[in-house]
């Protein structure tokens, strides 16, 4: 029989599971973004247009990738030295 932790813990792990498949899911329209008028105009351009436009594309994305990488380590962080903080007081109080 399963302890009351492990049946949390299954739980827990089915539930982040369905969140990442829907989350999956939910980001699928995103996929289908590449109208073909902007595929055949890209395609029929010159390799100099094509090697820009791959360029543009990296410009274009390198930005939120960097801000939200900067967010998320400040983030995580944060988390850490809030937590060792809480440590020291949690151990200091005993």
């Amino acid at each position: 029989m399963s302890s009351p932790l492990q049946i949390q813990a299954k739980r827990t792990i089915t539930t982040k599971c369905l969140l990442a498949v829907s989350l999956l899911f939910w980001a699928a329209p995103a996929f289908a973004q590449g109208c073909a008028m902007c595929y055949s105009t890209a395609r029929a351009a010159s390799k100099d247009g094509q090697r820009a436009i791959a360029r543009g594309v990296v410009v274009l994305v390198a930005p939120p990738l960097v801000v939200m990488t900067v967010g998320v380590g400040w983030a995580f962080r944060y988390g850490k030295k809030r937590d060792q903080e809480r440590n020291r007081e949690h151990a200091s109080s005993l």
